[in-house]
């Protein structure tokens, strides 16, 4: 048998999704976003999976370093910059782009002594407010990277939306007028599209795609799902039920007898809780997929295990494989019931689980 809990990882999904990427945005390279570990994915899996990307997008240097070291050779960039003037010199070794969207970034690679340039990617903050350069600063930070000779030419240019996983949200339209006004007689490259960017606001796609979540076939949009958009879920997670049992009406099961039955039924014991990384704030009713069917949690999630109402006449057996969430139960739908989102679910799986990349 498997070790469970497993996250088994779909090499064909990855590799459609980016095709289908390539199809939504024809015109745009693709910098396929592989931080937090792949989003749960596993990091070397997905890079070495979708080789043919244009370049990959990670949150750390030591994510950019993993992946040079396991023989990726595409373009790399880090998204959140560097934070370490001792660091800029791996920058160059490894050809790792970079990020600046603060003055103390500027300010490090002014006082370096560099043995080649770096490929900076100037942030704009066009309306996120989180990281990035004001409209009103734009000019003078854009200066001060030109001037810069540890700064390759051209300077790329990019920024991030707030609310484009809200189509109706105009803010995403404002943004995309202020970054193009901003920019417009500029060389360089640029990228404005996140996932939701490039499924839903396709006038943003310019130079470079940034997907992160649809690369996994996970729509970014509440509600919506990626099967709609022809991506399919990269991860299903899996574990077995372990233990199988008589249930009478009246009794209740977990910690602070949070559930009693109603009825005479029969419980499922799955291996997996909140150790594993699975939320143990899951409300009952949230579902699980067994043996061709939804079956609702029952009882608090607790640390290596939860409980599932099988249903009186169940013949459901010990070792039966359970699913989580996969291509039979939409990790966006289960994200609903949670009160959460997808993105949360799939990156914050523990080392307990097993990442099983599948043909």
């Amino acid at each position: 048998m498997k070790p469970f809990p497993r996250a088994e990882i779909s090499r064909q999904a990855l590799q459609d999704n980016l095709v289908r990427l390539r199809e939504i945005a024809p015109n745009s390279k693709v910098m396929a976003v592989v931080k937090a570990n792949g989003y749960g994915h596993g990091l070397l899996n997905v890079a070495q999976c979708v080789d043919n990307a244009d370049g990959f997008g990670l949150a750390r240097l030591e994510e950019a370093l993993q992946l040079r070291e396991g023989g990726v050779k595409a373009k790399l960039l880090l998204l959140e910059g560097c934070f370490r003037q001792t660091d800029l010199p791996l920058l160059v070794e490894h050809q790792i782009d970079t990020v600046v969207h603060h003055e103390s970034q500027l300010e490090m690679l002014e006082n370096s002594t560099l043995s080649a340039p770096i490929t900076v990617w100037l942030k704009v903050d066009s309306g996120m407010h989180r990281l990035g350069f004001g409209l009103e600063q734009f000019d003078d930070v854009y200066q001060r990277l030109i001037d810069c000779p540890n700064v390759k030419k051209p300077v790329h240019l990019m920024t991030h939306f707030a609310c484009a996983d809200e189509p109706d949200n105009n803010l995403t339209q404002q943004q995309m007028d202020a970054f193009t006004q901003l920019i417009s007689d500029l060389p360089g490259d640029r990228t404005l599209a996140n996932s939701a960017g490039t499924l839903f606001w396709p006038q943003s796609q310019c130079d470079w795609i940034r997907p992160g979540i649809a690369l996994y076939g996970v729509s970014p949009v509440f509600g919506d799902k990626g099967t709609h958009h022809g991506l399919q879920p990269a991860m299903e997670l899996v574990s077995n039920l372990i233990a199988v049992r008589e249930h009478k009406a009246g009794q209740s099961v977990g910690y602070g007898a949070h559930w009693t039955a109603d009825k005479d039924t029969k419980l499922g014991v799955v291996a997996i809780g909140y150790g594993d990384g699975y939320p143990r704030n899951a409300p009952e009713g949230t579902p699980v997929w067994l043996n061709g069917r939804r079956v609702p949690i029952v009882g608090r999630v607790s640390m290596d295990m939860l409980t599932v109402d099988l249903g009186a006449e169940a013949t459901d057996q010990v070792g039966d494989l359970v699913q989580l969430w996969g291509q039979a139960l939409a990790v966006e739908e289960v994200a609903e019931h949670i009160g959460t989102i997808a993105y949360e679910l799939v990156t914050k799986l523990t080392p307990r689980v097993v990442v099983d990349l599948q043909e």
